[in-house]
Formats: structure tokens, C-alpha cells, sequence
């Protein structure tokens, strides 16, 4: 048996959902219990889970300064006064300034767009990118996905006759930015009732507020009111890749914008759907992380954002697929430099040099990309279970990318080490800083003290939700349908892991680079199964074997099929 990191099964409790529940639900006992373990534990929560409906959605003026915001919006439109978007430069933020940006020229706004240089600039505002924006005659200036952190650019901004408006949803610093108005639901006094919405998602229920004070002057007599149901592909696209917790709100705008994507007849994203090879198949999340988000990120990671919002603006099918072109390009380039820091980042872990022992991983070279190391990150962090930033330095000053493990929050972390950064900011699960590169070992040190002092070693030991114990005999065509109504699956609503207790392992091989395929069998039941990068486990032939798996919806000639993907392996003994 291969020497694998020991996972520690914890299986949930039965849900005792009673048998007429199940029968007005129509759904089986195991899809009862996936939902009771969400939460869900009766019949009108689980349609309201099921079917989400877009009247559900909070009213946007509960959110604080909604009404500042799009009065001075609407304002800046009827006076044809100059607005730039200032974005992000990941999917999140690149969605939220296409969403806001073609709802403004829908409404004849005079309007632009910057996207700041990860390498050049870095994240979040800047003095010098506020000077160029002013000059251009710019007299308000609305934040998507970032401005909550830049108090002292937005003070200048205001100061200097450039009003600002922050839309964001990063965690919130003790002292606000002197915004005209902030939208993000995480400040306090807020009232909005969901508190966990991607960037492009605050700035939907922008446009949702400025449409209705729009309607209310009468507008759009002449225009046409905006669908807003068309613009959910892009909330879809950034709200996934962003892995915010796919509950409550941002589950609803998921639903409905994974069907807008899947219809899309935006130039950009069905340039995206045929280099990625999603032509003729439902668009899902797996396809928005590991299709679309890589490439469009690919343009901010390696060279400027404002490409990939290009092609989401476009209106021309042969200029979306030139730039698609490039984007999988620069996508094939950045998976190169991946793998070159992860084997470096992996071996400096591995070093005599590294303390034996430590909970944390701060790594530094003068080597690494800056607009990469934060997928590495990522990736060690999965491998070692450990919280771990990277930082790329160039000459004295570094810029580092941080990821954690469930039971830790990086932001609070790199809270209690501010002291020896210059700036920082992110989530619970992932952040971003920057620090002088001498400041760098006292970092490390206090870093490691603030996790040790904070977990207990069996936090270091990962945990593997067990939804329920399974049969064999139960992955048929009518869980298959069940599976799909829970579906979008993310972060907070993960793919349903489900495990069989005693099976037989017929035979294995090796498929693709380093996938693991099984023949298993338990009772009458055969089935295959798929364990990505597995292949250590190879060859298993006769073993009896317990089997962690996730039940996935595929495609194959066109048809749906049920895929058994392993989760992890442990013998029955």
C-alpha cells in the first residue's frame, strides 16, 4: 500500500427524516441525509434549495450606502458625467467591471474601465493609476472587488475631486476608506442579510438598485428596461471562481447563471467554451475552475487583466477567438511555471534546512513569479495540511500569496503579524501581503507562532466529511437525477462524499498521467471508479477495500453518466 497522508473519516449521523417527508419530497434516504447535512431538515427548505427563485433575493437597499451609491450613479448618467470602472485583476473582479461596465453603456453612460498590473502595480488601488484617472477627466470613480483596504489612495481621490465608490467583499479593516460609499456586506451595521458574496456579486445587486431608481425617473421609456437575467453568466463565472460559499444568495445566482452560461451567446464566453472543449455540454462548476477561470486569470497572472476583460466585452466571434487564443496560451505558460516553483517550493520543505515539526510554511525566492505563486500555494497547502504563503521578491521588497487549512483564518493570522508587513488583506482561506524582504525571517517566526498558538495537532490531521454510508446498488439512473437537482457544487455545498464499506477491488490500471482506474464490485454490483493522480495505489487486485467517493454527473457521447470519483482509499482491515 502506498504511504498516503491519513485521513480521519467522520461519518454523519442518520437524519431520521420519517418516510412520508421522503415521499412528498420524492427523493431517497441518501439524498435526504446529503441535504440534512446542509441544513436542510424539511420539506420547505428543501425546495427552497432545490428550486431557488430569483424573487427570493434580498431587497439591495438593505444593504449600507445602497442608496448613496446608485442616486450618485444615476446622477453621474443623467449629467453625462465621465465614470471608470477601477476592477480587480482576477475572474471575480474582471466579471464585476464587464457586469458593471456594459450595464452603464446599456444606460449611455460615458464610461471606462482599469485594471491594474498584478507585477507592476499590485492589488488594489494605487497614488500613481488615481492621478492617470483623474487626469482623463474622470469625476466618479466606482471600485469592483477591492478599494475596502485603500483608505489613504481613496483620501487622496476625494480630496482631489474624484468621488469614489467602493463595491467590494474582502474582510473589512478597522478603519473605512472616505468613500462617498461603500458597498460590502461585511461592514458593520450592515444589514443585508448574507454576508458571503463574491465581488461580482455586490455589484449585481448594484445594478439591481440603479435599474430600479432608473425605472422610478422613467428612464428607460425609451431604451428598453435591462434584462438583468442576462448578465448572470458573468455573476456565475466570478462568484464560482472566487469559491465563496455557494449557500443562500450565492447559490440562487449560481443556479440560474450556470443556465445562462450554458446558453450564452456572448462572443467571449462561447470562444472560452470551444477552446476548452465545453462546446456541447452543460457548463457546471468543475467547468468554471478548471476550464474557464484558468484562462481567464491567465491574463492578470502573467501579463495584464484587461485582456481578459476585453474578451468578455467583446461583440465580435472572430476577435473573442484571438484572444482566446492567447489567453490558452499564456494558460499552457503559467501551468509550466507552476510545476517549475512547486518542485523548488517542495524542495526547500524538504530540506535539512527546514525545522522538523512546523505548522506553517513561508517560503521566499527571487525566482518565482508573482502572478503563479498563489496556485502553489494552494497546492501545498493540499499536500502537507499545513497554512503556507509564497513570496516572490524582487530586489528588497516581496509580494506574497497565502492559503489555509479549514481550521485556521489566514487573514486573522496575517493580522496579528502586521507588524512586519507593508500591506495585506484576503479572506479567511486566502490572502495576499506585502514586505520587505528583511522583515521576511521575523515574519516567519511570529507567522509560526500565531498557528501553533492557535491549533491543536489533530487539527493538522485532515478530516473527511462522510455524508453516508452507501451501496453500490444505490448509484442508479434515479439518484443520478436527485444528484443533479442539489447541484451547483462548491464551497459550502461540496459534492456529496459517500463511502462503501466493503468491496472488492477486481483489478486496476493506469490512465492518463497518473489516474488511478478501478473494477470494484460489492454484492451482484459491478462498477468503475476514478482516482485522479492515484496512481501510487496501482496495482490493487483481490483486496478488500473501504472506498470514499464523490458521485459526479459526466458526459459521454452526449449522454449523462454517473462517475464514481475516489476520494480516498483504506484497506477494510
Amino acid at each position: 500500500m502506498p504511504n498516503q497522508v491519513n485521513k480521519r473519516w467522520e461519518v454523519s449521523p442518520f437524519n431520521g427524516f420519517d418516510n412520508s417527508l421522503l415521499k412528498e419530497l420524492g427523493i431517497s434516504s441518501l439524498t435526504a441525509q446529503v441535504l440534512y447535512n446542509r441544513g436542510i431538515v424539511n420539506a420547505e427548505q428543501a425546495r427552497r434549495f432545490i428550486s431557488p427563485a430569483l424573487s427570493d433575493l434580498p431587497d439591495p437597499f438593505i444593504m449600507k450606502d445602497m442608496d448613496k451609491a446608485v442616486w450618485r450613479i444615476a446622477k453621474a448618467i443623467l449629467q453625462k458625467e465621465k465614470i471608470t470602472l477601477f476592477g480587480d485583476y482576477d475572474v471575480d473582479g474582471t466579471t464585476a467591471t464587464a457586469l458593471l461596465f456594459l450595464f452603464l453603456e446599456k444606460a449611455g453612460s460615458m464610461v471606462d474601465f482599469y485594471l491594474p498590473h498584478r507585477m507592476k502595480e499590485g492589488y488594489g488601488l494605487n497614488l500613481e493609476a488615481l492621478k492617470k484617472i483623474h487626469a482623463r477627466g474622470t469625476k466618479l470613480m466606482i471600485t469592483a472587488d477591492c478599494g475596502i483596504s485603500n483608505a489613504d489612495e481613496i483620501r487622496w481621490a476625494m480630496a482631489n475631486g474624484l468621488e469614489v465608490i467602493v463595491t467590494d467583499h474582502h474582510e473589512v479593516p478597522d478603519n473605512l476608506p472616505p468613500a462617498l460609499a461603500i458597498l460590502n456586506p461585511k461592514q458593520k451595521n450592515c444589514p443585508y442579510p448574507f454576508k458571503e458574496l463574491a465581488g461580482v456579486g455586490v455589484a449585481f445587486n448594484l445594478v439591481i438598485g440603479l435599474r430600479s431608481i432608473l425605472r422610478e425617473k422613467g428612464f428607460w421609456n425609451d431604451t428598453g428596461v435591462p434584462n438583468l437575467k442576462e448578465y448572470l453568466d458573468l455573476v456565475a463565472l466570478g462568484t464560482v471562481a472566487d469559491v465563496v460559499p455557494l449557500l443562500e444568495v450565492n447559490r440562487l445566482l449560481v443556479k440560474h447563471g450556470l443556465g445562462q452560461l450554458t446558453h450564452s451567446t456572448r462572443p467571449g464566453i462561447l470562444a472560452l467554451k470551444e477552446v476548452s472543449g465545453m462546446g456541447g455540454t452543460p457548463v457546471d462548476t468543475t467547468g468554471i475552475n478548471f476550464r474557464f477561470a484558468p484562462r481567464i486569470n491567465a491574463a492578470g497572472r502573467m501579463e495584464e487583466a484587461g485582456e481578459a476583460l476585453r474578451l468578455l466585452l467583446s461583440e465580435n466571434e472572430e476577435e473573442a477567438r484571438k484572444i482566446v487564443a492567447h489567453l490558452d496560451q499564456l494558460n499552457s505558460h503559467r501551468q509550466r511555471i507552476e510545476e517549475k516553483i512547486l518542485a523548488e517550493a517542495k524542495k526547500m520543505i524538504d530540506s535539512p534546512a527546514m525545522a522538523r515539526g512546523k505548522k506553517s510554511f513561508v517560503l521566499a525566492s527571487a525566482d518565482w513569479h508573482p502572478g503563479v505563486i498563489g496556485i502553489v500555494a494552494s497546492r501545498l497547502t493540499a499536500e502537507y495540511y499545513r497554512p503556507t504563503i509564497l513570496i516572490a521578491l524582487k530586489e528588497n521588497l516581496g509580494k506574497g500569496s497565502g492559503r489555509s487549512i479549514d481550521p485556521f483564518s489566514l487573514y486573522e493570522g496575517l493580522k496579528a503579524c502586521r507588524a512586519s508587513m507593508e500591506t495585506f488583506g484576503g479572506h479567511e482561506q486566502a490572502a495576499g501581503l506585502v514586505i520587505r524582504a528583511e522583515c521576511i525571517p521575523n515574519f516567519i517566526q511570529a507567522f509560526e507562532e500565531v498557528v501553533s498558538a492557535s491549533l491543536q495537532e489533530e487539527d493538522f490531521i485532515p478530516r473527511l466529511a462522510i455524508d453516508a454510508i452507501a451501496r453500490l446498488d444505490q448509484m442508479n439512473e434515479s439518484f443520478l437525477s436527485e444528484l443533479e437537482s442539489l447541484s451547483p457544487f462548491g464551497t459550502g455545498n461540496p459534492e456529496p462524499v459517500l463511502a462503501l464499506e466493503n468491496l472488492n477491488v477486481l483489478d486496476s490500471r493506469l490512465v492518463g498521467k497518473g489516474h488511478l482506474r478501478l473494477r470494484i464490485k460489492e454484492g451482484r454490483v459491478t462498477r468503475k471508479a476514478i482516482g485522479f493522480n492515484m496512481a501510487s495505489w496501482h496495482p490493487l487486485s483481490g483486496e478488500r477495500m473501504k472506498m470514499a467517493f464523490t458521485p459526479s454527473i459526466g458526459f459521454f457521447q452526449g449522454k449523462r453518466t454517473l462517475e464514481l470519483k475516489i476520494v480516498d482509499l483504506q484497506p477494510k482491515d
